[in-house]
């Protein structure tokens, strides 16, 4: 039996984390991989992370303790498997010194990491962590890319072999749903955490000029006590356990999304989860938004507020097209955004590398 060591950067209440990670691990283990998960940050993180609390500093630093424990005893392992990196804000040469060169690891990421040093305010950061990501990419034995913005990255950073697999849903948790909700209130959802809820105050012109005079609520999961004036807003907390109910309550969801490179590095996971519960989806059509989205097949694309606010018309007033675009979108995620398309190749992918490396 192979042994891999998961080097998270969350628990499973982290979103990246559970989607990217931990959700495949029963898959894996019923091919007999033996898996021992370690997150760096715990539940209480997360929940301070989502809340808007601040998480004590000495907790953080027990928490890269314990990782540091653990990852010295990776020569147990015959392969490690990182989210991310190992040790944020580190810099790579320290984070290094604890890398067993004959362990190979293979890293993830749904997210334009590097942008967070490359591309920050200070100067020190810039200098001392800048190059850190494309080192771990540059050092891994394989690069899983949740898009080709992050694969391309890898490739600049002369990774030695680059895999893409976008973030993908449980067709198993979200069972289809055709129907649209049995009410006269045209639902606009959208799922987020407090940390992308800036992304829906940034079409709020847009989407106040809609609301006028019309039965229509902005469902929020994930987001508690957002208020935008002059659009009725109905906030929900986020659960797993409630998520998909929830977004079946939708008549459309919305990725909106600003135009910077950090947005080029998401993975459009919302719009995924929107066309799983086979709802028409709306969103910018930035970097692989504008690959998820079938323009005019199963969602629209929105950039300016006209787009925004036609767009969310058409459908508000096209129920058959609307119920259409939501049924193409769960074909869509049928062929191409579940775990039942994607896990088969990750296990092919680890299977491989541990054989290359014996």
């Amino acid at each position: 039996m192979s042994k891999i060591l998961l080097l998270t950067r969350y628990s499973n209440l982290g979103a990246s984390s559970r989607y990217r990670c931990y959700q495949y691990l029963p898959y894996l283990r019923n091919i007999d991989w033996e898996i021992t998960i370690s997150p760096l940050l715990n539940d209480e993180y997360v929940k301070s992370l989502y809340s808007g609390e601040h998480f004590s500093f000495v907790s953080i630093i027990k928490s890269y303790l314990m990782r540091i424990k653990q990852y010295m005893q990776q020569n147990q392992y015959d392969l490690l498997w990182i989210q991310q990196e190992v040790f944020p804000w580190v810099p790579y040469v320290l984070e290094s010194i604890l890398m067993k060169s004959s362990i190979p690891y293979v890293v993830d990421y749904d997210d334009a990491t590097f942008h967070r040093y490359d591309r920050h305010s200070s100067l020190l950061v810039k200098y001392v962590l800048g190059q850190k990501i494309d080192q771990v990419m540059h050092r891994a034995s394989l690069v899983i890319a949740g898009n080709k913005y992050i694969a391309d990255r890898a490739q600049k950073a002369r990774s030695k072999r680059i895999e893409i697999i976008p973030t993908v849903v449980d067709l198993n948790r979200y069972q289809r749903v055709d129907e649209l909700p049995r009410t006269d209130i045209f639902t606009i959802g959208w799922i987020g955490s407090p940390s992308t809820v800036q992304y829906l105050k940034d079409i709020h012109s847009s989407l106040r000029a809609f609301c006028q005079n019309k039965r229509v609520k902005v469902a929020v999961i994930g987001a508690d006590n957002l208020k935008m004036d002059g659009v009725p807003i109905e906030c929900k907390p986020w659960s797993e356990e409630t998520e998909v109910e929830e977004i079946q309550k939708f008549n459309v969801g919305i990725m909106p999304l600003k135009d910077t490179p950090w947005e080029h590095g998401k993975c459009g996971f919302k719009l995924i989860q929107y066309m799983a519960c086979a709802r028409a989806a709306i969103g910018t059509p930035v970097g692989v938004n504008e690959e998820i989205i079938t323009h005019g097949v199963d969602g629209f694309y929105a950039r300016t507020p006209e787009e925004w606010i036609n767009s969310l018309t058409i459908l508000m007033n096209n129920k058959a097209l609307c119920q259409q675009m939501g049924k193409m979108g769960r074909k869509k995620v049928e062929d191409k955004y579940c775990i039942q398309k994607t896990a088969p190749v990750l296990a092919k992918l680890l299977t491989e590398l541990f054989e290359k490396e014996k």
